[in-house]
């Protein structure tokens, strides 16, 4: 007679338990990941919480020397850049980038690549090269995407929104028509699609609508808001299974001229503790996960960015847009205390296209990083030429920390990748975007700057270190101008929100 003993047999993936399991997951990942975009500003530090994570971008940043960055070497005919779809369908189709992720290959892995924006063209081009994009498809993130559409998610979800009508706008007088019973003359209008800054018009008189008459009058439908009196905040989230992970509500950069040509352009974040009273910050949670929990329903998960307007006049605070990405204040959010004693927030992202079972308690993670004891003070400022010129550029900053002197003048002090090597309110970390040998016309993007404190004072205006910080770093270019303003197309800015 014999006996038979039985032993449970352990699971090739066994379901991850908390924040310690989903860390470890990822420290022993085996997957090789891409973040593919023009720079890697967006999911900076993202390869040292992820085996097997690298940059491919088209700008080369830290001049060779960021151990997980590759760049082509070689430039490859191709029309002028008029996106960032067109720089990420530019590098799939690079022979040097086809072999760096040929040769990386892991047989019984599929290897998975992001992107900070991305197309049709973009998914096919993957599929080709055996690379599963970990986003909702493009089809879907350009119908969230769409300004109007926005509004029309956060009706679902019962998010308030500024007052506003939906409408197609023939001429000044059909605008008064739809909007002046309900909204007034001063007006915000928005078209569906558009960087920051660059498709949001200020109108309150016919003269002021017909410099945008063209821009407004060839949309099918428009976003016609009441103007208020506010100021602008941004928050990150994720859509998991689990639920909604929720970060802290962020202040935004908004239309300073020293930083950007545009009114209403964003020009970067800052991080505190006191950002906003309690309750401001309390009802942008709830927002965001009502939101979030709408957008699962919708079929869409992972990253998301939501701004919200905070009126100052009577303290609400409603939906400004939503950016179904990571985004420029991406590295803000991941880059805390909250986030590194944790997990940043892209780590959950990634983790819902891993096949990983995992078990998370959002509720306790979000309440967590409402904490004001779990948040720091960091702020960053996106410089941009904001001149409208067109200058070669003969020598640029390099990318690491820069120290700033009691005089104000500033001196490159050590190389680094990451922000966090800046000790104090006087260094820097600096991220080139602009090189030798670029052009600088009116919008591009110079550079990115992040530092410890703020960058604004209580009122919402730039302090006076923010000022003397954005006049060293540009003076550290050195340019020409040229009289041909077409080369400054060559050159497309590597962020959008």
């Amino acid at each position: 007679m014999t006996t038979k003993t039985t032993e449970k047999v352990k699971p090739s993936n066994p379901i991850l338990k908390g924040i310690s399991d989903i860390r470890r997951y990822f420290y022993k990942n085996e997957t090789p990941i891409y973040f593919i975009s023009a720079t890697n500003f967006n999911l900076l530090g993202a390869d040292e919480w992820i085996k097997g994570f690298k940059f491919i971008c088209s700008i080369e940043c830290f001049d060779g020397q960021h151990p997980n960055v590759f760049s082509p070497k070689e430039e490859m005919p191709h029309d002028d850049f008029q996106s960032i779809e067109d720089i990420n369908n530019y590098l799939l189709q690079h022979p040097e980038v086809q072999a760096y992720i040929h040769a990386r290959k892991v047989k019984g892995k599929a290897s998975k690549a992001m992107f900070l924006m991305f197309d049709e063209k973009t998914e096919k081009l993957a599929k080709k090269m055996g690379l599963e994009v970990i986003f909702p498809s493009a089809k879907m993130r350009n119908a969230m995407d769409n300004k109007v559409n926005t509004n029309r998610i956060a009706e679902k979800a019962g998010v308030p929104c500024v007052p506003y009508v939906l409408s197609r706008v023939k001429n000044y007088a059909h605008l008064a028509e739809v909007s002046k019973k309900a909204l007034g003359t001063d007006l915000v209008i928005q078209t569906p699609f558009g960087d920051s800054g660059h498709t949001t018009f200020f109108i309150s008189n016919e003269e002021e609508y017909l410099k945008y008459a063209d821009e407004i009058e060839q949309e099918e439908e428009v976003k016609i808001m009441k103007r208020i009196n506010c100021k602008g905040s941004a928050i990150e989230a994720c859509v998991t299974k689990n639920g909604t992970v929720v970060a802290p509500l962020m202040t935004e950069l908004v239309g300073f001229k020293e930083l950007t040509p545009y009114k209403g352009g964003w020009c970067g974040n800052e991080i505190y503790p006191d950002a906003f009273t309690p309750t401001i910050r309390q009802r942008a949670r709830k927002y965001t996960q009502l939101f979030g929990d709408q957008l699962r329903k919708e079929g869409y998960k992972g990253y998301f960015e939501l701004d919200f307007l905070i009126d100052q006049d009577n303290g609400q605070i409603y939906l400004g847009e939503l950016n179904p990405r990571v985004t420029g204040a991406s590295s803000i959010t991941n880059h805390a205390v909250f986030a590194l004693a944790d997990a940043p927030l892209y780590l959950f992202h990634v983790l819902e296209w891993m096949n990983q079972d995992y078990e998370l308690n959002v509720d306790t993670l979000n309440k967590r990083w409402a904490k004001q004891e779990n948040i720091d003070n960091w702020s960053q400022m996106v410089i941009k030429h904001t001149e409208d010129t067109v200058e070669y550029i003969h020598n640029a900053p390099q990318s690491g920390i820069w120290k700033m002197f009691d005089n104000g003048h500033i001196q490159f002090d050590r190389m680094d990748t990451h922000r966090r090597a800046v000790e104090s309110e006087n260094e820097g970390f600096f991220l080139r975007i602009s090189k030798k040998g670029d052009y600088l016309y009116e919008g591009a993007d110079m550079g990115i700057l992040v530092t410890r404190g703020r960058m604004m004072t209580k009122d919402f205006n730039l302090t006076t270190r923010a000022k003397t910080w954005i006049n060293a770093v540009k003076s550290q270019y050195s340019s020409e101008m040229v009289e041909d303003k077409r080369e400054g197309a060559k050159l497309i800015g590597s962020l959008t929100k």
